[in-house]
């Protein structure tokens, strides 16, 4: 995953903020793939109702990053995701950050939460760590 321009504040590194948009992106890229699956064109939807990240390195535009992910917790309606947050250093990887993510899945119209879909339950199942 590519670090953008606008990614960068006014002290010259990655804003805090953005690191949560690498997680967002990256267990909804993850997702897309594994199920392949339009996750957007489900009946149910997975909101993110809890996020957390510790700060371990500093990034900057440029920098290229490699961002892993496990799933920590696989419930009835809920998923929660290990992230840590790699910038590449030639044939290294540097952490940067790591953190949770969690998604709650809601019916689409109603917003009430349902079970996990089945065809994202069999995908997650393959990342699920004790």
């Amino acid at each position: 995953m590519p670090t953008r321009w606008a990614d960068n504040d006014h002290y010259g590194h990655v804003n805090n903020v953005t690191y949560y948009s690498y997680f967002d992106t990256a267990v909804n890229a993850w997702l897309i793939h594994a199920t392949g699956t339009d996750i957007r064109e489900l009946p149910a939807l997975g909101v993110v109702a809890q996020t957390s990240c510790k700060y371990l390195g500093s990034l900057s535009f440029p920098d290229q990053l490699q961002v892993g992910l496990r799933i920590a917790r696989l419930g009835r309606s809920s998923i929660t995701y290990d992230l840590a947050i790699f910038r590449e250093d030639g044939d290294a990887l540097e952490l940067a950050a790591t953190g949770t993510f969690v998604h709650v899945y809601v019916d689409a119209e109603t917003r009430k939460p349902i079970e996990i879909p089945e065809v994202i339950r069999a995908a997650a199942t393959a990342l699920l760590v004790d």
